[in-house]
């Protein structure tokens, strides 16, 4: 157990190491500036690094991570990220990435309860449920599950466009919401082509107004 846990240690020595020596002043640099453009919200999957998939440095993306990459009106961490990504740091870009053979959209196709994940998992439910025609038509069940995938993604993008946040900086600036699916057998990451980029993409009981 010990010998696992000063792994992690010891690797990070060896790679701060490194990157002293192919740049002595990286550390001084990336510790005084953070100017990301891009917000990331992803799974918390581990085999999904968000910075090693975009060939992107420390520094260059502000990230959320939770269970199958939600974005739910209710989850304040989430809101928080947003709301500081958006308004504080100015980014330009937010990507929901979520990614084929996802664990949790998969146990959310199962009846059976895993505990209180379980509550987590009813937001994907309810995409299912008004997804059934499409999703019930496919036969294979990793077909099925990755198109799932797909359509979580879409719906938390638009979950994000519905937010103040997001539309209070749509008042004054460009800012876009896209919608990813990384392939965990490729390495390839799909744009579902799902821009949210002003509030007239939403139907207009989602649209906010604000004071001038």
């Amino acid at each position: 157990m010990r010998e696992s846990y000063q792994t992690l240690l010891d690797g990070n020595k060896r790679w701060a190491l490194s990157k002293i020596q192919d740049d002595p002043e990286y550390f001084e640099r990336t510790k005084s500036l953070q100017t990301p453009e891009y917000l990331w919200i992803g799974c918390s999957d581990s085999r999904v690094p968000e910075t090693e998939v975009t060939g992107t440095q420390q520094g260059q993306l502000f990230v959320h991570r939770n269970i199958a990459n939600m974005v739910v009106h209710t989850d304040l961490n989430l809101l928080s990220v947003v709301e500081y990504a958006v308004e504080i740091l100015k980014v330009k870009h937010i990507i929901v990435c979520g990614h084929y053979g996802c664990g949790g959209v998969a146990a959310a196709t199962r009846s059976n309860s895993v505990g209180y994940v379980d509550n987590w998992l009813r937001n994907i439910k309810e995409v299912y449920n008004r997804n059934t025609l499409e999703l019930t038509s496919i036969e294979n069940e990793t077909d099925r599950v990755n198109r799932l995938v797909e359509l979580n993604v879409i719906e938390q993008v638009r979950n994000l466009a519905k937010t103040k946040a997001v539309q209070r900086a749509w008042q004054n600036r460009s800012l876009e919401i896209h919608g990813w699916v990384y392939g965990l057998d490729s390495g390839i990451i799909k744009d579902l082509h799902t821009l949210y980029d002003e509030p007239e993409d939403l139907e207009p009981i989602f649209r906010y107004t604000f004071e001038a």
